[in-house]
């Protein structure tokens, strides 16, 4: 019997897709009481996207549109669909409609969640669309979250009076599924792969800029040097992977660089390498970074990884991207096989930071219940 009671959260997503913030959201997801809570999702993406199945058996729905500037469609959607407790928005500057929407929709809880600390556009118009959107989005959100504080700077200003709203809200991830090494899985993974006598270094991210994929084949160059046994795994997919290959293949270093595509055994694949690279030009947080972590997996990130990244847990080495590829290369092959064994460690790394997804769902709940509201934007007076 289905609880009349149940609470519905419309979560404003740009498309369900393998990355970051898609993925945070399944985990809360998967793990909140469908009993008492619905998430829908919009989507401005046409097509099925890789989470939509899942959330359809998990008993949501995915509602699509094409107009991505709409207020009013956003409206419109929000009293068809609803009447909705929360409305969670995760799309950067895109939030400020979604707080306009959902305050003319009289939607109670507008929650905007910050989750990146740059984007790639420029340009006058592009940032008086950034000013009018903060302010749209610090004055009709009744909840800030942001996954770190440079994250939250961003989105919300660097006023103190702004940024000092916004809440906390880790990347919470189900780490258990990672910490154990299933020796039959890993081994079937390196046979298929041919990577049985290899060191193998590892990326997981979409092709796209900000994952600054042709450094890490600079680096890749400087390695092999050094020794032509280890390989390079990049795990994803993504519009830059057609250029990213051409380059691969003009450097002659195809034997060495391996293109997955995106994966479903992630915590296999992470068993398998013997270090995690990770060298973003921008990053909110990096949720891959938590995922490789409780993997036990050293990692060498750039200096653009948030701090909140690091589970203090001796896994975690960040090198500047004004270094020259061979100081990375040198950190990589000292760092490769450096395992951390001690699972106690790790879990006590996720718990202490925050991390746990069951700690994540409590909070989240906490703010979908708090029903209080503002109607005259709470945080007006950061901007006056």
């Amino acid at each position: 019997m289905k609880n009349p009671e149940k609470m519905k959260v419309l979560q404003i997503v740009g498309a369900m897709n393998r990355a970051g913030t898609e993925t945070m959201l399944m985990n809360l997801y998967r793990n909140i009481d469908s009993e008492k809570i619905q998430f829908d999702f919009i989507s401005y993406n046409q097509e099925e996207a890789h989470y939509d199945q899942e959330i359809r058996e998990l008993g949501g729905r995915i509602i699509r549109l094409k107009k991505t500037n709409s207020v009013l469609e956003l409206y419109h959607v929000i009293k068809k669909f609803g009447p909705y407790d929360a409305v969670h928005a995760h799309t950067l500057f895109h939030c400020g409609l979604s707080m306009i929407a959902a305050r003319l929709a009289g939607i109670k809880v507008r929650i905007s969640h910050a989750h990146t600390t740059l984007d790639d556009s420029e340009g006058l118009l592009r940032k008086l669309y950034l000013k009018s959107m903060r302010f749209f989005i610090v004055q009709y959100s009744t909840d800030l979250l942001a996954c770190s504080e440079a994250a939250g700077k961003y989105l919300f200003g660097e006023k103190r009076s702004a940024a000092s709203k916004y809440t906390y809200f880790p990347n919470a991830i189900d780490y258990y599924p990672y910490l154990n090494r299933s020796e039959e899985k890993v081994n079937g993974f390196l046979n298929q792969q041919s990577l049985e006598k290899s060191i193998i270094i590892g990326h997981i991210g979409r092709f796209i800029e900000a994952k600054n994929h042709t450094f890490l084949v600079e680096v890749m160059k400087k390695i092999i040097q050094r020794d032509k046994q280890i390989k390079l795994l990049f795990v994803g997919e993504g519009d830059l992977r057609g250029e990213i290959e051409a380059i691969v293949s003009a450097e002659g270093l195809k034997e060495n660089i391996q293109f997955t595509g995106v994966r479903e055994d992630i915590p296999t694949i992470l068993h398998s390498m013997d270090v995690f690279v990770f060298p973003s030009i921008y990053e909110g947080l990096g949720l891959v970074l938590l995922e490789a972590q409780a993997s036990g997996v050293p990692c060498i990130v750039s200096e653009a990884i948030q701090p909140e990244a690091d589970l203090h847990v001796g896994l975690f080495t960040r090198l500047s991207l004004s270094d020259h590829p061979s100081v990375w290369a040198d950190k990589i092959i000292e760092k490769a096989g450096q395992k951390e064994q001690d699972l106690s460690k790790i879990k006590k790394g996720f718990e202490y930071n925050g991390y746990s997804v069951k700690q994540a769902v409590k909070k989240l709940n906490k703010i979908y219940q708090s029903n209080e509201g503002d109607e005259h934007g709470k945080y007006i007076d950061s901007f006056l």
